[in-house]
């Protein structure tokens, strides 16, 4: 059965996007498209709390607050550099050819993913739709008017205002609100403890003995960033398993630390080390404040989050939309999978089925993704999802085996040489145009842009 909800949707007139980062981007350029093509498209309003669109992309050196006392939202930190070969976050209707007019090496860093991302955005003019330093405080909805209203805070001018909106989109992301645990004895450690959403630099390390904690892809990265740029040892701290890496002798592996003493750490295997800095490298939590609570997402970081149809449509409200909530391996073009079937539902294009309906193929993914053992199958489970939103869009063909595949190679360079999986090179599946070597190794390349 269809839902209620459609015959609204096809009505539309206003929607609020909350957010200008990469999937913010995602569905105005979607929405861009349709409109290129001669469809109608609802009022767009995109608002954004930082000064310019790219959202996590954005590397600030502030941490804690912005200048206006608002949370920083980037996590991001100079020398960062992509953990997958740029062949896997390639638009379909944007290449990397087509943005830097030249073969590029595979692995990019920071400064130049960003200006991939936001040089699509500029091609299709988005800049008209977003109003910058603008801080969505309150979201809620009526069920008498049927819409919601959204209360912003302009940044600049210290004014505020509420407008009325018939569809919300979420794409703030989920990694700007630090998951920080509490260790006994941390509070008299004498040395510096930051959580990898405040760490900017990875030279203020150098000569130091640094604990990073956690065992997912910022505890990785950080834990060769700091020795890259001199760190005189790196302790990774783990809670279930052991990345389990031919690390470099300077880096090593120790189960989760149990208590600290001073500047001494003790772990679980009963060893223990003098340490300087300590990094946690703890992930963050889907944290939604400036939503109604009816509204909030509440979820892990997973493939497929409980309460959203689709991966997009929050189930007790679907004119509410989230976008990149999941746990991802494809980010770029995942986004685009997403938008384009949301801009399509919106449009009327797509129908949704009734609450009952959607509960059950809710159900279906989770339970798959429940059955999942590796990363290897994590990636399947993503293309298999990705697929079945693209299948029925406009969206230009994605060859996604062939990104699974280069995904799953890159893992076993990493196996192979952690200091070196970077200096691979891997072809476009849309262009057929093979990357070049970058003039440094991964491990000598000290700057944030190459070219």
């Amino acid at each position: 059965m269809l839902s209620s909800e459609n015959l609204y949707h096809r009505f539309a007139s206003r929607v609020a996007i909350i957010g200008a980062g990469p999937s913010g981007l995602s569905i105005l350029r979607a929405f861009s498209q349709a409109e290129k093509n001669g469809v109608k498209i609802p009022e767009i309003v995109c608002f954004e709390k930082q000064s310019d669109w790219g959202g996590m992309w954005n590397y600030s050196w502030r941490t804690g607050v912005d200048e206006f006392g608002e949370p920083v939202h980037s996590s991001m930190y100079r020398h960062l550099w992509s953990n997958a070969p740029k062949e896997c976050l390639e638009y379909a209707d944007y290449s990397f050819d087509q943005h830097f007019r030249k073969p590029i090496p595979s692995f990019l860093p920071r400064e130049m993913i960003r200006d991939y991302i936001v040089g699509r955005a500029c091609t299709s003019t988005l800049q008209k739709y977003v109003c910058f330093n603008s801080v969505v405080k309150h979201v809620e909805f009526d069920a008498d008017r049927k819409h919601f209203t959204v209360r912003v805070h302009n940044l600049v001018t210290g004014k505020s205002k509420s407008e009325n909106f018939d569809y919300i989109i979420v794409a703030v992301g989920h990694f700007s609100v630090p998951n920080v645990p509490s260790f006994d004895g941390i509070d008299s450690f004498p040395g510096r403890i930051l959580h990898s959403h405040d760490f900017r630099d990875a030279r203020q390390f150098t000569g130091q003995n640094i604990l990073v904690v956690g065992g997912a892809l910022s505890a990785e990265d950080i834990a060769l960033q700091t020795y890259k740029f001199g760190a005189k040892s790196v302790t990774i701290s783990y809670r279930t398993k052991p990345f389990g890496y031919a690390w470099p002798h300077e880096i090593e592996e120790l189960p989760l630390l149990t208590h600290i003493d001073e500047r001494t750490v003790h772990f679980k295997d009963g060893s223990e080390r003098t340490i300087d800095t300590i990094i946690l490298c703890t992930g963050y939590k889907h944290h939604f404040p400036f939503l109604a609570e009816n509204l909030q997402l509440h979820t892990e970081n997973c493939l497929y989050p409980d309460q959203l149809f689709k991966g997009i449509f929050f189930q007790r409200q679907p004119r509410l939309a989230y976008l990149g909530m999941q746990k991802f391996y494809y980010s770029l073009p995942f986004f685009d999978a997403q938008a384009w079937y949301l801009r399509d539902v919106i449009l009327g294009r797509i129908f949704l089925p009734e609450e009952e309906d959607r509960a059950s193929d809710i159900r279906l993914w989770r339970e798959r993704g429940k059955q999942l053992s590796g990363p290897s199958e994590g990636i399947d489970f993503q293309v298999d999802y990705a697929r079945q939103l693209l299948d029925i869009t406009d969206y230009p063909k994605v060859d996604l085996l062939a990104a699974a595949a280069m995904f799953k190679l890159g893992r076993v360079h990493k196996q192979e040489n952690i200091l070196e999986f970077r200096d691979k090179l891997f072809t476009s599946p849309f262009t057929g145009t093979p990357s070049v070597a970058n003039p440094l190794r991964w491990i000598d390349a000290k700057e944030d842009n190459i070219l």
